[in-house]
């Protein structure tokens, strides 16, 4: 891995370069996918239909393109036992972490006859999008139905790729049932996204699209948002590694290539203080990528949006880290906790050296859904919140109105907007 010094001008070329990969600069596909969404908008079936024949070379009608039950049953007979338990074993984890993210609604009486508050509403229809191309995600169902669940979500519609034989990955379909998805639909690409949007004759409109996909999808969900509600455009996966010279360089050089080998615009990034640390994670980086599989994808990304940067002390490491503010964070020092307390922009932190990222991905609970490309400075990881809304709560009686009633009337004349004033001042006429 190339290793780089830390100054201003080295820290801008970095983000710079990263930036490239945001879904902002895939303008050479926007086109297309805007002619995608159209035309399902407007031909419904027919258009998903014709374009799951075009992309995924499957013969795919109104008859078949919902997942049966005897489907999801062989599906079960296609996995391990041993991997169905773990999908459950994780789908306990997650659940127990995101009920605790549960918001409930609440009011406020005062004794003046007004009362204020909040409810809390789960969405009603939400779609979510299961990838299929180069891996399957049983993880990423999990992760993205579970907090709709906890939610109370209404329905849970999720689509995903089938494959030529018009058959979806078993496991996507077992962490589907375990997860508590309502319906399964084989349609994937900006097509799928283009039908939860709108709705097809087979597949309902929803309110809310969330799923990870490739750049297609991840366009077309920008594409239909304000029509619909959408969780975010995802850019590639990253991680940033904050290490000192204490850090065990075989499991940071491990962990920045569990994020490599996602595909060739990951980006995978060390900060440390040690020029020795430095040699030995570039060291075994290398004795990795020719151990294990995938090790074109890993090449590619380390190669292009890779780097060891040299910081000149701790603080610089982590000012650094901030300005980045990757979508994971490992922290491997000396005081990694206290070493937390400073960061202010990352989509998950990892203290320690046996908190590795794929703990996230798949085990610990948190969403593994997080921000890209900078956006954690603003975005946080997919949660419960995501699928309620809050609508406010406001009573007041002619007693709690009267007294505030002039205030109301002189600042709406204040805006020139009479009408408002003249709300208020009929009722006390």
């Amino acid at each position: 891995m190339r290793i780089v010094k830390l100054n201003e001008d080295s820290k801008k070329d970095i983000l710079a370069n990263l930036l490239k990969r945001s879904p902002d600069n895939y303008g050479s596909y926007e086109d297309t996918v805007k002619e995608i969404v159209e035309d399902v908008h407007k031909n419904k079936d027919a258009a998903l239909f014709k374009y799951t024949e075009k992309f995924d070379k499957a013969v795919i009608n109104k008859d078949n393109v919902k997942v049966t039950k005897e489907e999801i049953k062989e599906a079960y007979s296609l996995v391990e036992p041993s991997l169905v338990e773990i999908i459950r074993k994780a789908k306990a984890n997650i659940k127990e972490y995101h009920e605790k993210q549960k918001s409930y609604s609440w009011f406020d009486s005062k004794d003046n006859g007004s009362m204020l508050g909040q409810k809390i509403t789960p969405i009603d229809k939400v779609g979510v999008y299961v990838p299929g191309g180069k891996a399957v995600y049983p993880s990423s169902v999990l992760m993205n139905v579970i907090p709709a669940k906890v939610a109370g979500v209404g329905s849970i519609i999720m689509t995903t790729p089938c494959n030529s034989e018009g058959k979806v990955y078993p496991t996507t379909l077992v962490a589907a049932k375990e997860a508590g998805v309502d319906v399964i639909y084989k349609a994937g690409g900006a097509q799928a996204i283009a039908a939860l949007a709108y709705g097809t004759e087979s597949i309902p409109k929803v309110d809310k699209i969330v799923g990870p996909g490739n750049i297609f999808v991840a366009l077309a969900k920008r594409c239909v948002f304000g029509h619909v509600s959408i969780d975010s455009v995802a850019g590639p996966s990253e991680i940033l590694v904050l290490a000192d010279e204490t850090a065990n360089p075989k499991f940071v050089a491990a962990d920045l290539l569990s994020q490599a080998e996602h595909d060739e615009m990951a980006s995978a990034i060390l900060i440390t203080t040690s020029e020795a640390l430095a040699e030995k994670v570039s060291d075994e980086v290398e004795q990795f990528i020719s151990e294990l599989s995938r090790k074109d994808i890993m090449r590619k990304s380390i190669d292009t949006y890779g780097y060891i940067l040299l910081a000149k002390d701790m603080q610089d490491a982590i000012d650094t880290a901030n300005e980045i503010a990757s979508e994971h964070l490992e922290i491997m020092t000396a005081n990694p906790f206290d070493t937390m307390t400073k960061i202010k922009n990352a989509g998950a932190i990892f203290i320690g050296d046996y908190s590795s990222e794929p703990l996230g991905d798949y085990f610990a609970g948190p969403n593994h859904v997080l921000p890209t490309n900078g956006t954690a400075k603003f975005f946080s990881p997919l949660s419960v919140d995501d699928f309620i809304k809050k609508s406010s709560i406001i009573y007041f009686s002619r007693e709690a109105l009267r007294p505030v009633s002039q205030d109301i009337i002189d600042f709406a004349t204040a805006e020139q907007l009479t009408a408002h004033a003249n709300s208020i001042k009929v009722r006390f006429e």
